[in-house]
């Protein structure tokens, strides 16, 4: 709990003093028989002394639960014990040649940022100062989601032989093995910069058979042979929270499918999501090594899910639950299929539980546990699908509690590429949901 201020401790304590005298005298008279009575009258002015100790101490109120800060005034999110606060705006400039940022995680208890750049993760303290990073990766490191319990970080990890593959790899990429995995950083040892991804000890992977499998396979749709399942290419959002259905409980870990754009298809119109236990995953979690991709993982997730939101590019960038809304907001590039609105922010309503439905657009007639999009802002007319147009939190966005999130943009210098991170307040609002804390 915050400390209460020098100028509220008199009035605090003349406050306390006063009710217990009144305490002391009714239990006094009680005893030898005299009962006071308790009438409005009487009580008024004690009662006044109640209300003033909670107006007093109320806005001073600060919990934190897991990762999520609970302010009862409109301060804008001090930390726990007086440590500093949480800045507005940070500008973090990559040092070396890589891709945009990605996604970010905020670790709120002990004042670390972290910075997916596709191929190096970056982790600065509140005033954007580097501590530490890892780098030396060949592959596409996206969305992230840390576990303030554990302190262990959570992304996506794609090796893949595509244009995406080749972009980062070059000519490495074409025909070598595709292997998608969750990735898990233990922070504490990211404690100085240019640590190697496989010698460094920071890093350990587990593999998603599930997701090699859709990436490679060949499906028919609209009698056409046509490659990769549901038009998976690969895994980026990821995030932590509760079981669909629920707003509490053990937090489960679900990984989102990126999905290639495609207007011709009509089997690719779901947002992919496979859920695992973060205990299962510890056991199957192995070193890094990319010259020989290891296989260990867990033949199947605990479950898939399908959102039903119409085509996007590239699928769910950044996944992220939020504990005030118990939404699970997406952000999308947008798709291109005109029969669809082709949001660029859509939210899964997690209170909600899933439905057994045949899954649309499929030759199969096949059936999935279909999540719902939350009731919230613009709806299409036609398709009924919700969501909203403002097109941030696909290279970054993180709940830090209360109906706040940390947003990054990425940039560049001119030679590195950059990130900058605000800070926005949820509003839900039909154009604006996200609005900026100035």
């Amino acid at each position: 709990m915050t400390p209460t201020p020098p100028q509220h401790a008199a009035a605090l304590q003349h406050s306390a003093v006063s009710l217990r005298q009144f305490w002391s005298t009714h239990c006094a008279n009680h005893r030898r028989g005299t009962r006071s009575a308790l009438s409005a009258h009487t009580l008024r002015p004690y009662l006044l002394q109640v209300l003033l100790c909670i107006l007093l101490l109320t806005p001073l109120t600060t919990v934190m639960s897991a990762q999520h800060l609970v302010l009862a005034s409109n301060k804008p999110l001090s930390r726990l014990h007086g440590f500093d606060q949480l800045p507005h705006h940070l500008h973090i400039t990559n040092d070396e040649a890589s891709s945009h940022v990605q996604g970010i995680a905020v670790d709120l208890q002990r004042g670390f940022i972290y910075l997916s750049f596709t191929t190096k993760l970056i982790k600065v303290d509140f005033e954007g100062n580097v501590v530490g990073s890892v780098r030396g990766l060949s592959c596409h490191l996206g969305c992230l989601d840390l576990d303030t319990i554990t302190g262990r970080l959570y992304a996506s990890v794609e090796y893949k032989d595509d244009d995406i593959g080749q972009g980062i790899s070059g000519g490495a990429a074409k025909g070598r093995a595709n292997n998608f995995y969750i990735g898990i950083f233990d922070t504490e040892k990211i404690n100085h910069p240019n640590i190697n991804c496989e010698t460094g000890n920071v890093m350990k992977t587990v593999y998603l058979p599930q997701v090699v499998a859709d990436y490679q396979d060949s499906v028919t749709n609209q009698g056409v042979l046509v490659p990769h399942r549901y038009g998976c290419s690969g895994v980026d959002g990821i995030s932590l929270g509760p079981q669909f259905g629920t707003t509490d409980g053990p937090r489960m870990l679900n990984i989102a499918y990126g999905v290639y754009s495609n207007t011709s298809r009509t089997d690719n119109d779901y947002q992919v999501l496979l859920q695992y236990s973060l205990d299962s995953l510890d056991k199957y979690a192995q070193p890094l090594v990319q010259a020989t991709p290891h296989h260990s993982g867990p033949a199947k997730a605990q479950a898939r899910y399908f959102v039903y939101t119409g085509n996007t590019s590239y699928g769910v960038q950044n996944l992220e639950y939020d504990a005030s809304t118990h939404y699970w907001l997406m952000a999308v590039y947008q798709g291109n299929k005109s029969t669809f609105p082709n949001y660029a922010l859509y939210a899964v309503d997690g209170s909600q539980a899933p439905t057994l439905e045949t899954l649309r657009g499929m030759d199969s007639g096949e059936k999935g546990l279909v999540l719902p999009l939350a009731a919230d802002g613009l709806q299409d007319a036609t398709t009924g699908i919700r969501g909203w147009r403002q097109a941030l939190g696909s290279t970054g966005l993180e709940s830090i509690g209360n109906g706040y999130f940390v947003i990054a943009t990425s940039g560049s210098d001119g030679t590195y590429q950059t990130a900058t991170l605000q800070l926005y307040r949820w509003t839900g609002d039909t154009t604006s949901p996200f609005q900026l804390v100035n």
